[in-house]
């Protein structure tokens, strides 16, 4: 029996699940749904193995429902009955809008579980769960904390097994499963089987049934692919081109750094392509904001990095670009899956730079394939003219104490070493002369001395002669208070001067350590 002939209802699901799949036009299972689905209802162990976008999904998580409803138990608090790990924050929040969809017409709840937003909505949700969907980080933050269990774990699935090891959560895992029982089903899926993975796969599964659906040739068939050779600072000329090319449609373009994101879409919103960019510096809020306006269309560009090549489940994605190649062969492979997915056709467009080139050569090899060579011949960016300086133009009138009227007086009267000081037949409000402004190390000539202010020096020459007299403590008539009633108002605003100083409170203010100058 073929699978395209397979039906669902002959694979021995039940009726609400039934009802739900044609509730959402789902008639025939997938290559992996119909070879998966049977071994798991009877409760055997699986390694699955497929292409992205052919369901594996659905191909856990239909008989994770039906067993768990078919066997009834008194639910627990924080004690959930099936335990699925993902990689990343998208996946899980995808697992679990797809959980609803199925088990709309059963009485099993899920808890969705995953860091970068608060815990306490997730706390509620895990009290009363029956599936817990979680990243494996929050997961042990969640367990430290005693919010959750494990002792009632029946299913554990270690979904996209590789990309949770690429990401360093195998520590996590290892913990993970030694708190779990032994006497579980065990589920590993996964798009790609490097060689880690059958060292995982000995600590989770016990003698499992091995699904690969067409390893040979891991990528979709599909997906044209094509490989562009540019020259180093031609990516983003290509990148204009090809999007001018392909108006209104949905484009992926990946990228290898967080940095790299937020400026190429930054550049893009310059030009006039509404783009976001999406990668784990940002919040989970604006992840799932900008991954709901790609899928609506709104904003037709998104720039991600490989945190989302396993989280976006968008059907309408026309091109994927790899603005820069992966560094690990198999994340190629997600990458370009984001495309031609629920039987759509796409393209997959890649940069290659001369550095790139052992990058593509892997690829090739593990893909088994010479991706063609693909030749776009873009325009140069403009280049904007730099701005001419600004021409002064002098106002209509001008006092002729401002810096306009600055060069001719200048020339007329050279510039002196030091402002002149106020003498008794000059007028204190009379403007200074103009001076030239120079460095105030070439403000007057060098071994000149400074000038001092004449209280300064009558106090220095006393601190040099001990023996000298202290006429400061002497009562000075220019300081003698003046009789009641006869002192003028001060004016508002200021401070009223005080009648004496002593000599300690000229050291403190700084006028005797300090040199200060006028």
């Amino acid at each position: 029996m073929s699978p395209s002939s397979t039906t669902f209802a002959q694979l021995g699901l039940s009726a609400p699940l039934l009802r739900a799949l044609s509730e959402k036009n789902y008639l025939h299972p997938s290559p992996i749904q119909a070879e998966a689905i049977p071994h798991l209802l009877a409760g055997r162990d699986v390694m699955g193995s497929a292409q992205t976008g052919t369901g594996k999904t659905a191909a856990f998580a239909l008989p994770i429902l039906q067993r768990l409803s078919e066997n009834p138990l008194p639910r627990t608090p924080r004690s959930p009955r099936a335990l699925i790990l993902t990689p990343t924050r998208e996946l899980a929040v995808q697992i679990g809008d797809n959980f609803t969809a199925y088990g709309k017409h059963l009485q099993l709840r899920h808890a969705v579980i995953y860091g970068g937003v608060g815990q306490m909505p997730q706390v509620r949700a895990a009290h009363v769960a029956d599936i817990a969907i979680a990243t494996p980080g929050r997961l042990l933050d969640l367990a430290s904390q005693g919010h959750i269990r494990f002792d009632r774990v029946e299913i554990l699935v270690l979904d996209e097994a590789d990309r949770m090891l690429d990401m360093g959560f195998a520590p996590d895992i290892k913990r993970i499963i030694g708190k779990l029982p032994a006497q579980r089903q065990s589920l590993l899926f996964s798009a790609t089987m490097p060689p880690s993975i059958l060292d995982l796969a000995a600590r989770v599964v016990q003698k499992p049934v091995r699904v690969a659906m067409t390893p040979e040739t891991p990528t979709v068939d599909r997906i044209a692919q094509s490989v562009v050779h540019v020259e180093h600072g031609q990516k983003y000329p290509c990148l204009r081109q090809l999007l001018g090319e392909n108006p209104k449609k949905l484009v992926l373009v990946f990228m290898r750094t967080k940095h790299g994101a937020n400026k190429l879409a930054r550049n893009l919103e310059r030009d006039g392509f509404h783009a976001e960019a999406i990668h784990g510096n940002k919040s989970q809020s604006a992840r799932q904001r900008a991954l709901e306006s790609f899928r609506s269309g709104h904003t037709p560009i998104l720039v991600a990095t490989d945190v989302a090549a396993r989280g976006i489940d968008v059907k309408n994605i026309s091109l994927v670009v790899n603005y820069d190649l992966p560094e690990e062969p198999e994340a190629y492979v997600h990458r370009i899956g984001r495309t031609a997915r629920a039987g759509t056709e796409g393209r997959a467009i890649s940069f290659c730079e001369s550095d790139d080139r052992r990058d593509l050569q892997a690829i090739q090899r593990m893909i088994r394939k010479t991706i063609p060579v693909l030749k776009i011949t873009a325009a140069p960016l403009e280049k904007s003219a730099a701005p001419r300086p600004a021409t002064p133009h002098a106002p209509a009138h001008v006092p002729a104490h401002s810096p306009a009227h600055a060069a001719p007086r200048a020339a007329a009267h050279p510039p002196a070493h030091s402002h002149p000081r106020a003498t008794a037949h000059s007028p204190a409000h009379a403007p200074a002369p103009y001076r030239e402004h120079r460095p105030h190390h070439e403000s007057r000539p060098r071994h000149e001395p400074r000038p001092r202010h004449e209280s300064t020096a009558r106090y220095e020459s006393a601190a040099r002669h001990e023996h000298a007299p202290r006429t400061e403590h002497a009562p000075r008539s220019d300081y003698a208070p003046r009789p009641a009633g006869t002192h003028a108002p001060t004016p508002h605003g200021q401070r009223a001067r005080p009648a004496q100083r002593s000599y300690f409170q000229r050291q403190r203010r700084g006028t005797y350590r300090s040199g200060w100058q006028p």
